[in-house]
């Protein structure tokens, strides 16, 4: 723990790291410092530069030079998905245990993405229940425990990782070959518009492993029939602005269906 007296008359240089989960902190370590009288350096590392982290910078500092990377080249178009209309959760939880994880012969690593810690958690402790071994990672948890998670994931220990976005960019694992959206990803402070940028690095996360797959795959999965015809919406949003039709599962309860899809995408 940083104690703010100690760096009193010290030229400290704070590199901030601007991830859901870690602003407040951020902001709490930086007026500590400033009533501390102490000079400070601030360096803000982002992997995008949109709205949200333009009001996160302007309430760090006022004046600030800007330096920009190449921006990752990520495509959806060598990527296989496909769709799937379910009902309520539970048929959303039975879809990857009886139809992705059961007829998936071929099937490596899974990365399945969430949007709350409170899905995140629900989806762990089912999957647990039924007798898989599955880890999960979400910006609550302490920084070496993420850590742990991810290595063990990277060294192959693990299979299956359920992750919010926490892992959606500038995460590749090699022994993945399956993307599983169990939520579609919405932008900030909105319940209709999707979050084309984090849906990207999702998914496009496959296509990067692309070269190294004969068909990465993602699915997506409806849930709640009240909400099918939004989620509907969402999905023919995503599907126009990346120029991508997305094929459908006829049924979530075949498991012809589910196979052909399987075998197509070279995971069975």
């Amino acid at each position: 723990m940083l104690e703010v007296h100690a760096i009193k008359n010290v030229f400290i240089i704070i590199f901030i790291l601007m991830q859901d989960g870690f602003k407040d902190d951020s902001l709490r370590i930086m007026k500590d410092i400033e009533r501390s009288g102490a000079q400070c350096q601030v360096l803000l590392f982002s992997a995008t530069f949109n709205d949200t982290v333009k009001n996160f910078v302007t309430r760090i500092v006022k004046d600030y030079n800007q330096m920009f990377v190449k921006k990752e080249e990520l495509s959806l178009q060598s990527v296989k998905q496909y769709k799937v209309k379910c009902p309520d959760e539970l048929s959303k939880i039975l879809v990857i245990k009886d139809k992705i994880f059961e007829l998936g012969q071929k099937l490596g690593q899974t990365i399945i993405f969430v949007r709350t810690k409170n899905s995140a958690g629900m989806l762990h402790k089912a999957l647990v229940d039924f007798g898989y071994e599955v880890t999960t990672i979400q910006g609550a948890l302490r920084q070496e425990d993420r850590d742990k998670i991810i290595k063990e994931f990277k060294d192959g220990l693990t299979q299956v990782l359920i992750s919010t976005d926490l892992l959606a960019r500038g995460f590749d694992q090699s022994r993945v070959n399956l993307v599983v959206n169990y939520d579609l990803p919405l932008k900030y402070g909105t319940q209709a518009e999707p979050d084309y940028e984090v849906y990207l690095h999702r998914i496009g996360r496959a296509g990067v492993l692309a070269a190294r797959f004969d068909s990465p795959v993602a699915i997506i999965s409806s849930s709640d029939s009240k909400l099918i015809d939004k989620d509907n919406i969402l999905i023919s949003k995503i599907e126009n602005h990346f120029g991508v039709q997305i094929a459908e599962i006829p049924s979530w309860q075949n498991d012809d269906d589910f196979e052909a899809a399987m075998k197509d995408a070279g995971l069975c």
